[in-house]
């Protein structure tokens, strides 16, 4: 399965957005792009630039590759209906897949460890095991932590990962650290993505 391996930080000091909770010490202390000559570049970005930065930052969050983040923008763009927006139909699908359910039920600390979960095969959707991080759920789905993951390291645990989390509760998820389950009850809505994405832009950057 394809992925991004890059340090997770010196993507964030390049897009100047935390993609991972240990990136906000980094760069609170290193404010400049990575790079020999990162301060010295001119100040105020070109159109182009500030949309492209704004479709990297949007795909390294959600830890999509180039291709795969092409592919979902001209779904969004063929599929958006009278009165909705690319760019808003976009985020819906992004937040509606696997990895991210899991991270936003609060039983991941980042999008990348709930990504690397899924994929070793530790979920059930709907009663069958599932190691496609991509899936994009579905009102009425449910996933659950299969019964050999449970007795693991990692999820007799949960009850810390769960307090530890920095997830608000949401319309759409509903989730149980106790039965480690997660239920999909509606679609997400713009407000409950996240707040400091400027989906317009991308749009605008794959419609040059």
């Amino acid at each position: 399965m394809a992925r991004d391996i890059s340090p997770i930080v010196k993507q964030s000091r390049r897009e100047g957005y935390a993609l991972h909770p240990k990136a906000h010490k980094v760069m609170a202390k290193k404010t400049g792009i990575p790079g020999q000559h990162a301060n010295g570049r001119p100040g105020k970005p070109s159109l182009y630039l500030t949309q492209l930065r704004e479709k990297q930052k949007v795909r390294r969050t959600y830890g999509l590759l180039e291709k795969q983040f092409s592919r979902l923008i001209d779904e969004a763009t063929r599929t958006a209906g009278q009165g909705e927006l690319p760019g808003e139909v976009l985020l819906q699908f992004l937040e509606r897949r696997i990895d991210n359910a899991v991270y936003r039920a609060g039983f991941a600390t980042s999008r990348r460890a709930a990504r690397q979960l899924v994929g070793h095969g530790h979920f059930m959707l709907n009663g069958r095991r599932v190691d496609i991080p991509s899936i994009r759920l579905k009102a009425g789905d449910e996933l659950v932590v299969r019964p050999k993951s449970v007795k693991s390291g990692y999820f007799s645990q949960i009850d810390e990962v769960v307090k530890n989390s920095i997830q608000e509760p949401l319309s759409w998820l509903r989730s149980d650290d106790k039965k480690l389950t997660i239920s999909i009850t509606g679609l997400p809505t713009r407000a409950e993505a996240e707040a400091d994405i400027k989906e317009q832009l991308i749009v605008e950057y794959y419609s040059r």
